[in-house]
């Protein structure tokens, strides 16, 4: 195993690592780790990612690095040692390789000893979900039920960040084609990372599955265009494409077919009503209205 002197705080300091942050790099658990160095000292934070380079800045800081993949049970196994609770960043993966990445790293879990599991989950999270994400973090809330550990899903609510996205090419020009949706209630990054500190330094305060996590209202792409067109001054008009031909565009630009459907679940489970909740519980965890996805768009739009 590769090894970085600069990687570990002092050996001594060692024990008093209680909390690993898994994907520490990663848009979601950056924001993580920097909200839980504020709650709690940075010798007691530890995290777990594939490029221990890229996390160089937090080693100076006092935080623990190590190297730690979840396709690798060992790297895990390592990279948890010491670790009272662990949080299990959610891989940018859908399907049986997301999951079995998932079971390995709760595996690496009980091996290392940990006392308490937590998983960032989704608020539409289940088997029967018309969304493959959703449906693998059923699997592995399973795998968290049956690993005798004691655990917390953190069911976050719709990344905002992907309606922007999905939003994207309406605003320069003015029209967003997009398979008839639903109300989504779209969630910041920086809450649901402000709300898992939380949690992480209050632990035992979830038993299994907190409440939805959400932002504060439900929103569907009739609303994101009224809302774009507010906070840009250009017209910005919705139209609905059929869903086969969202999907055929998306292939026709190099998406892979298998990417493309799932994609085009985003819209089929919302339809459904499955992202529809919108829940108090973010709002109390952080001690604000969680931030709505105007104020999003308004700063993505000044940042060109």
């Amino acid at each position: 195993m590769e090894t970085y002197p600069w990687a570990s705080p002092c050996p001594l300091l060692r024990e008093r690592v209680t909390i690993i942050i898994t994907g520490a790099t990663g848009k979601l658990g950056r924001l993580v780790v920097e909200k839980l160095l504020d709650r709690v000292p940075a010798t007691e934070v530890g995290v777990s990612v594939r490029d221990p380079r890229k996390a160089r800045g937090l080693a100076e800081r006092g935080v623990r690095v190590r190297q730690g993949s979840f396709t690798d049970p060992g790297s895990l196994a390592h990279a948890f040692e010491d670790a009272s609770q662990v949080l299990l960043i959610s891989v940018d993966k859908m399907g049986e390789e997301c999951v079995k990445q998932h079971r390995t790293a709760v595996e690496a879990a009980v091996t290392a000893g940990v006392r308490r599991v937590l998983y960032t989950g989704h608020a539409g999270g289940g088997s029967a979900s018309r969304f493959q994400a959703c449906r693998d973090h059923a699997a592995t809330e399973e795998a968290l039920r049956t690993s005798g550990l004691p655990y917390t899903v953190l069911r976050n609510g719709f990344y905002a960040s992907s309606a922007l996205d999905f939003l994207a090419p309406g605003l320069q020009s003015g029209r967003v084609a997009l398979p008839a949706d639903g109300p989504v209630s779209w969630t910041a990054h920086a809450d649901l990372a402000e709300a898992a500190a939380a949690i992480l330094a209050d632990e035992g305060r979830f038993e299994g599955a907190t409440p939805p996590l959400t932002g504060p209202e439900a929103l569907t792409f009739d609303d994101l265009a009224r809302i774009a067109t507010e906070v840009t001054g250009r017209t910005v008009t919705r139209a609905v494409a059929p869903d086969e031909e969202f999907r055929a565009g998306l292939t026709g630009r190099g998406v892979p077919d298998e990417l493309a459907g799932h994609l085009l679940g985003v819209f089929e489970a919302s339809r459904a009503g499955e992202f529809a909740t919108v829940d108090p519980a973010l709002a109390d965890l952080i001690g604000r209205e969680p931030v709505r996805v105007a104020a999003q768009l308004r700063e993505r739009v000044e940042r060109g």
